[in-house]
């Protein structure tokens, strides 16, 4: 059965109680904060207490998430009169963000960056990051789309350019506030014309009613314009072109931490409220009748068109762009552009089978992405250097490091056996299935694609292993990383390898999470 609230006094109680994790990450931003006010913490290495709120945030939510599962899984609570919304699809992707919030957590321990003094204020900036990141996953009205990005985007620009005294940091910084405040400024100007016309920001309305003037008048260009600011808004977080320009730099000069956790976390937050709105704009909600459904496809083959072409040329272009670098945090940034424009393809069927493959890639590369990342920061605290050269020699030098980073490679080009190979093999199923069904040439092109696209990664992915393996090491002495960190690295390897056994499991939860999010038509 869901879980019983009814017992809570009041209607704000009730709504508080639901979003019980991120308060309790609010917590943990406070206690941080207060142990600021006393200068002899600034000795201790405060990251426990982030850590311990992240864990406990995602006991709670994995509970709540577990109710919708054993219970009624058509199950929704709309909280604050309809601001948010708490279903199946908010409590899964809530799990994947304290998760990689927490992961992320752990590395900056092991890799002691960032030091005792700043611990308290990095840490709080990455939770705030994280709360504003969870209520994107939550919005269903269309100011607290705006809030929730704006929350999740304001500690990100701060923690790009956390590192003081570092010049790259802090024009890494400088080009993150700027870019985003360009696209911030397009969502709200797509938000306000969008609530302006229709007089409503509440999702299922501003859906209700885009679906009537379609099926009346259809959309004129204005309402093309208005979609296409808040879709370019949201580009922006994905990473997706034409809105992937500041990734590169932004990842080559904040921390190998701080990248890590902006390639996951705010791609599952952005993937999740754009395929909640493009849900929305289809009429999959109980709020909208067969007749106005029936409408929504007017508007699909447009839709699909965008997302068709953004997808591929992301896809594309963050393979190809890969292959000339040499700094690795640039090499790592193209990757994920690369995997975002992966993760939006099912999107374009419109459908929630699309979108319940979007969610299951996204768990897999959570854990292998985050490895990564993980394994250039234990390199680069014991070489001090940031580029290929730097893993050089590693299967002679780390060799328990080294066939970790295979492993996890080899889960990002998607070979099996490993979880990476399922999480394509989902999107390739569900591109090459509704292009049969809805007989659509856009999604065989599509599905096209993204085979070309696992082929072209396996030329830049080769080359990284090909030097760890191959190249003759610039040192003879042995890359001594302390053990926990192989341990680390090995156990975020271990998911890739031994996460097929769980594949099944996970796919039914996807099918479950889109029936939650978006009920059946009557």
């Amino acid at each position: 059965m869901p879980l019983q609230l009814d017992f809570l006094a009041t209607p704000l109680l009730h709504d508080l109680a639901w979003l019980a994790p991120e308060l309790l990450l609010v917590l943990g931003m406070a206690v941080l904060l207060i142990a600021r006010l006393f200068p002899s913490l600034d000795r201790w290495q405060l990251g426990f207490v982030p850590l311990l709120a992240c864990f406990l945030a995602l006991l709670v939510a994995s509970l709540q998430w577990f109710s919708f599962l054993v219970g009624n899984t058509q199950a929704v609570e709309k909280l604050f009169s309809g601001q948010l919304v708490f279903d199946g699809l908010a409590a899964f992707s809530r799990m994947i963000l304290y998760g990689a919030a927490g992961i992320t957590i752990l590395i900056t321990l092991l890799t002691k960056i960032p030091d005792r003094e700043d611990s308290a204020d990095f840490h709080v900036l990455l939770l705030g990051a994280t709360v504003g990141m969870a209520l994107m996953t939550m919005a269903y009205h269309l100011l607290m789309v705006y809030l929730a990005v704006e929350m999740a985007s304001v500690p990100s620009y701060v923690l790009a350019g956390f590192l003081k005294g570092k010049r790259q940091g802090s024009e890494a910084a400088l080009k993150y506030v700027v870019y985003g405040g360009a696209a911030s400024g397009l969502l709200l100007y797509g938000i306000s014309l969008m609530a302006g016309r229709l007089g409503t920001g509440y999702l299922p309305d501003v859906s209700l009613s885009l679906l009537t003037i379609l099926q009346a008048d259809g959309l004129d260009m204005l309402w093309w314009l208005t979609l296409g600011f808040i879709l370019l808004g949201l580009a922006f977080k994905l990473s997706l072109v034409p809105m992937h320009f500041w990734c590169p730099d932004v990842f080559a000069g904040a921390t190998a931490e701080v990248g890590g956790f902006l390639s996951v976390a705010s791609k599952a937050a952005a993937l999740v409220l754009t395929g909640r709105w493009l849900m929305m704009l289809m009429g999959q909600t109980t709020e909208v009748s067969i007749h106005l459904a029936a409408a929504s496809q007017q508007l699909a083959p447009g839709l699909s068109f965008i997302i068709v072409v953004v997808a591929a040329v992301t896809c594309t272009w963050g393979n190809l762009a890969a292959y000339p670098q040499t700094e690795l945090k640039r090499f790592w940034a193209y990757s994920t552009i690369a995997h975002a424009g992966l993760l939006v393809m099912p999107l374009a069927t419109l459908t929630r089978e699309g979108l319940a493959a979007s969610l299951v890639y996204l768990v897999p590369y959570t854990f292998m992405n985050l490895g990564v990342f993980a394994i250039v920061c234990f390199v680069r605290n014991f070489t001090h250097r940031e580029t290929i050269e730097a893993f050089a020699g590693l299967g002679q030098r780390s060799r328990s490091l080294a066939i970790s980073l295979a492993i996890l490679v080899i889960g990002l080009i998607g070979l099996p056996p490993l979880a990476g190979f399922m999480a394509k093999y989902e999107v390739f199923a569900v591109l090459y299935q509704e292009a049969q069904q809805q007989k659509s040439l856009q999604l065989y092109f599509l599905l096209g694609v993204a085979v070309m696209n696992t082929l072209l990664s396996l030329g830049y992915y080769g080359r990284l292993l090909k030097v760890a393996w191959f190249e003759v090491p610039s040192s003879d002495f042995p890359m001594i990383i302390p053990f926990r960190q192989k341990l680390f690295a090995a156990l975020l390897a271990g998911f890739a390898a031994l996460g097929n056994a769980f594949w099944d499991a996970l796919t039914i939860w996807g099918s479950h999470i889109a029936v939650a999010a978006f009920q059946p038509l009557p």
